[in-house]
């Protein structure tokens, strides 16, 4: 690893720290470098508050002048909720800077990185490039495509089931596995669940970092959008997500949307009569969803997958059977050759407590 890569990992370790924070804004970090030495350093911390360069530039005070700025991605040239960045690093004098990633939001998109050029700064773009997308996953899939990031997590037995026929599935995996699923959740911009699975199951569907050392001890918890896909608007008043706080969406096909529901109700197109899956991924990104997480059952699942709209699964498999009567993963067309499989390809195998988790994505 060469210098400008050593500063630019930094300041993408900086960039992790909004992990959970940052939604619907990404996670940036920002290091400032003078003779060698880092001289400031800072993160985009939270929504509306100061951008990582401002944090950075604020640490590092006259030292900025003629240093090099290494930022995980392109600063902006537009006033938003914060000034531009481009401006602060011009009247700081900062003499070069890195970037990693050019910036796909349309509303910058090369724009900063004319700004400092024609302020006289040498820009660089591209050094861990691959790394720095690694980290705004949903932003960048928002920005390229439209839709959210879109992330099924499962818990499963050894034997590939989810729940007995009976329907009881708690608990499959251990808590150990059970506090890694928040911070899935944390990080998180919605969360994504079937009307089955609230009549099933009754989830709150909430963040719960209690007792998690990966959770910023002074930033209060941001609980994620909570959607229910409910096409015949059969959600109940009293279901327990009602009696938690944050934010809740109904997507339905029925014209009926007078309801005592304490959600917002949205009447999407139809597509086999049911609701139209893109037609929902579409209007998550009006909401700016970057990351949705989809925690349902097979079905929802099933047609998630079929339709393309799964960019990763992440499962939890217990050293458990619980034999061919119970349900499995995903309700999916037959399939009759080899040829159709869904073939997956898994970027991680890590232990959690007693159980495994399988990260995978649909080839």
């Amino acid at each position: 690893m060469n210098n400008h890569e050593y500063y630019m990992d930094h300041a993408l370790l900086l960039a992790k720290r909004g992990l959970f924070t940052t939604c619907p804004n990404p996670r940036v970090g920002c290091v400032i470098v003078n003779n060698g030495e880092i001289v400031g350093e800072g993160w985009h911390q939270r929504t509306g508050e100061a951008h990582a360069e401002i944090n950075a530039l604020l640490s590092s005070g006259v030292r900025a002048k003629n240093a090099y700025c290494y930022v995980t991605l392109e600063p902006c040239n537009h006033h938003g909720r914060m000034p531009p960045c481009t401006a602060s690093l011009i009247k700081a004098g900062i003499k070069s800077v890195f970037i990693a990633m050019a910036d796909p939001n349309p509303i910058v998109a090369g724009t900063g990185i004319s700004r400092l050029e024609e302020a006289g700064i040498e820009v660089h773009v591209g050094i861990l490039e691959q790394k720095a997308e690694n980290i705004n996953p949903g932003f960048c899939k928002r920005m390229y495509a439209n839709r959210p990031y879109v992330r099924s997590k499962f818990a499963m037995s050894l034997d590939g089931r989810t729940a007995l026929a009976t329907g009881e599935s708690k608990w499959i995996t251990g808590s150990d596995a059970r506090l890694d699923v928040q911070k899935l959740r944390a990080r998180s911009s919605a969360i994504l669940t079937s009307i089955n699975t609230i009549l099933d199951d009754d989830p709150a569907l909430t963040v719960r970092p209690e007792g998690a050392d990966w959770y910023p001890q002074n930033m209060t918890v941001r609980q994620p959008l909570r959607v229910i896909v409910d096409s015949k608007l059969r959600t109940p008043v009293n279901a327990a997500l009602f009696d938690n706080k944050g934010e809740i969406l109904i997507a339905t096909i029925t014209e009926r949307t007078s309801t005592i529901l304490p959600a917002k109700i949205i009447t999407l197109p139809k597509k086999d009569s049911k609701i139209d899956l893109d037609a929902l991924m579409a209007n998550l990104a009006i909401y700016e969803i970057n990351e949705l997480m989809v925690e349902a059952g097979p079905i929802l699942n099933g047609a998630l997958l079929s339709e393309h709209l799964i960019d990763e699964l992440v499962i939890y498999m217990a050293p458990k059977l619980m034999g061919h009567l119970a349900n499995g993963l995903f309700h999916l067309p037959e399939i009759r050759t080899m040829e159709q499989n869904i073939e997956l390809q898994i970027t991680d195998i890590s232990a959690v407590g007693q159980d495994w988790r399988i990260t995978a994505k649909p080839q």
